[in-house]
């Protein structure tokens, strides 16, 4: 049974009568009866998608943990090399867009290894089985109506086309709905071809970042140094101040410049005041539009910058943090005292951050949003 969150959005029921419900409504958007029977006619509930979906465990990682597992060495020297190899691609890229390359890289990179790892699901069976699951119906039921029309292009194979478990495709990962609206021919083949072409899947992703809202010649994020005795209840995402007022208070750059005076920018602490330091700009909010983790966007973010030249971050000394079950407890006592974390999954999001640096002013702690074992006692 749908719930009463997804109440807008049929899902739950028989398989096959869903699956009905899918084919009625495209006949009904205007797509040929014979083509969606053609469409829908291999399409299989799988189990294996709704698995993945449940145990995102990489995300519990802390962001030095997970930063260090996923840029390595290997991938930087690929990122070096494919950046000389597809020069042209790039530069056509920031030109159109202005989207710098190592963005680009970064995603390419962390999506599928440079394309090498594409994903091995079934895409329409994904899409059907996500969109029947009612946890997030409103976002996968349109990607199989959207699907339908890449079919209709001759883009889209529902028995053959594969890529990740959530359903996205090609080099750089992108959704049917993202595809229709920011796919680009760059080779000229005639075709947006995400899986075999890089040309058109970076071009694509640049698109899509610039309609997500990506500012040209401005930069995303950037490694500082912080003084000891910075007022830690104005980091974080919820606190954005001038580039200006972050320097009267101390905030330095570790390499070059602070970008222009009047920018807004938030102190960024992934693991705390002890830890890693950086200033993020409007462009790294975009990010969120593309994935939802604050580990993964910290980290993609990071990365870019690294391709485009930047020195590998100073990791600190950060306070002890919270094990899987320490974070479910603390969530659990959060959620208790009124604060909303969301869901209670051990995994230190941006909703936890917030509760976490509102205990810890309360408390008389140095808010930093970062939680130790001390403020979990505390609590």
């Amino acid at each position: 049974m749908a719930s009463a969150a997804s109440a807008q959005t049929p899902c739950g029921g028989s398989f096959s009568s869903y699956v009905g419900q899918l084919k009625s409504e495209a006949v009904a958007k205007g797509h040929a009866p014979a083509t969606v029977d053609r469409f829908f006619a291999t399409v299989r509930q799988d189990p294996k998608v709704i698995n993945a979906d449940r145990s995102q465990g990489v995300f519990r990682k802390t962001f030095i943990d997970f930063s260090r597992s996923l840029i390595s060495a290997n991938r930087m020297n690929n990122g070096v090399a494919n950046a000389k190899k597809y020069r042209s691609v790039f530069q056509a890229a920031q030109s159109r867009y202005g989207v710098p390359p190592g963005v680009l890289l970064a995603f390419w990179a962390l999506e599928t290894d440079y394309g090498a790892v594409q994903g091995n699901f079934n895409t329409l069976n994904a899409l059907v089985t996500l969109s029947h699951d009612c946890r997030r119906p409103h976002l996968f039921r349109p990607q199989v109506f959207a699907a339908i029309e890449l079919y209709e292009r001759g883009e889209f194979d529902p028995a053959r086309t594969k890529g990740a478990w959530a359903g996205e495709i090609g080099m750089v990962q992108m959704l049917p709905e993202d595809i229709l609206r920011n796919g680009v021919d760059a080779d000229g083949d005639g075709k947006v071809s995400l899986k075999t072409s890089p040309p058109d899947a970076l071009m694509s992703g640049a698109k899509m970042l610039s309609n997500l809202g990506w500012r040209p010649n401005e930069p995303w994020l950037q490694e500082i140094a912080v003084p000891s005795n910075l007022d830690w209840s104005k980091t974080g995402l919820d606190h954005q101040l001038s580039v200006n007022e972050w320097a009267a208070m101390g905030v330095r750059p570790r390499a070059g410049q602070l970008a222009s005076g009047n920018m807004q920018a938030s102190v960024l602490l992934p693991m705390g005041r002890n830890g890693p330091a950086f200033l993020a700009y409007p462009n790294y909010r975009v990010y969120f539009e593309w994935n939802k983790s604050f580990v993964y966007v910290t980290t993609a973010a990071y990365f870019a910058t690294r391709l485009e030249g930047a020195p590998v971050y100073t990791a600190g000394n950060p306070d002890k943090g919270l094990g899987g079950n320490q974070m479910v407890a603390l969530q659990k006592k959060l959620a208790a005292r009124g604060h909303d974390v969301g869901k209670v999954d051990g995994i230190l999001g941006a909703k936890t951050r917030r509760a976490v640096q509102k205990e810890q002013a309360r408390l008389g702690m140095p808010a930093d949003a970062w939680p130790t074992p001390a403020l979990l006692n505390k609590l």
